[in-house]
C-alpha cells in the first residue's frame, strides 16, 4: 500500500494554524492529524469540532480525527458537520463499537479504530467489515513527545496478518507515538502504511525533508496530492 504521511497539530502552533496547515500540504503531506481530548478518557484537554471546522476552511487535506474521548457517539453527527474525512473512535470508550462505526460511515466519514498499547488486537475480531482505519497507538495516548514502544512492531504485523487473512486488504494502518524516520522503517516494514507524526514534522528545521524521510526515501520534493485515494466517502 502506498505509504502516507499525517502530520499531527498537537506539535503546530496553535496561534497560526491556517499557515501550519498550509506549511504542511507545501511539504507533502497526505492527511491532517487532528487530536482530540476531553480531560476524562487521557489526561488532557485540547480542542474540539468548532476548531476541526475551522481547519476545513484552510486544507484540501483530508482531515484525520483522532477521538480520545468519553462517550464518541454523542460528538459523531458534530464531527461530520465540521468537516472530518476520517473520524477514529478508541475501543476503550466503545460499548457499543460496531453501532459507533455504522454511523461513522452513515454520515459520510471513513471509520477507524484505536487501539491502546496494552489493547489486544482480538477486541477487532467482529468489527472487521466496519472498518477502514486502525490506529495503533505506540505510545499511551494523552501527550506528545513520548517514546516509542517496541512491541508496537508486532502488534503492526499481527494486524496487518489478521486484515489479510480476512480479506480486508485495502484497510489503513496507521501508527501513531514516537515516529521518526527510524521507527516508521520499522512499522513499515511491519504492515503499517500512515506514519502520524507530531513534533518530528512540525519541529523539524526541513518539513519536506522530515515528511520524505518518513516514507524511507530523502527526497524534499513535495508529492502532489490525489484526492481519489484518500476521499471523504467510505468504499
Amino acid at each position: 500500500m502506498q505509504i502516507l504521511v499525517a502530520p499531527s497539530i498537537l506539535s503546530a502552533d496553535f496561534a497560526n494554524l491556517a499557515s501550519e496547515l498550509k506549511r504542511a500540504e507545501v511539504a507533502g503531506a497526505d492527511w491532517i492529524h487532528v487530536d482530540v481530548m476531553d480531560g476524562h478518557f487521557v489526561p488532557n484537554l485540547t480542542i474540539g469540532s468548532p476548531v476541526v471546522a475551522s481547519l476545513r476552511q484552510h486544507t484540501k487535506l483530508p482531515l484525520d480525527v483522532h477521538l480520545m474521548i468519553s462517550n464518541p457517539d454523542q460528538f459523531l453527527k458534530a464531527f461530520a458537520e465540521a468537516g472530518s474525512t476520517h473520524l477514529t473512535v478508541h475501543v476503550e470508550a466503545c460499548t457499543h463499537l460496531q453501532r459507533i462505526l455504522s454511523q461513522i460511515r452513515l454520515l459520510g466519514m471513513k471509520a477507524g479504530v484505536a487501539l491502546n498499547p496494552a489493547t489486544p488486537l482480538d477486541m477487532l475480531t467482529y468489527v472487521l467489515d466496519d472498518l477502514d482505519l486502525v490506529l495503533i497507538m505506540s505510545v499511551n495516548p494523552g501527550f506528545g513527545g513520548q517514546e516509542f514502544l517496541q512491541s508496537t512492531v508486532t502488534k503492526v504485523r499481527a494486524l496487518r496478518q489478521m486484515l489479510n487473512n480476512a480479506g480486508r486488504h485495502q484497510v489503513h494502518i496507521i501508527v501513531d507515538g514516537g515516529i521518526n524516520a527510524s521507527t516508521a522503517s520499522k512499522v513499515i516494514e511491519a504492515g503499517a502504511n500512515v506514519m502520524v507524526a507530531g513534533k518530528y514534522v512540525y519541529g523539524s528545521a526541513d518539513m519536506s525533508l522530515s515528511i520524505a524521510s518518513l516514507r524511507g526515501n530523502s527526497s524534499t520534493r513535495p508529492r502532489h496530492h490525489n484526492p481519489s485515494v484518500t476521499g471523504n466517502h467510505h468504499t
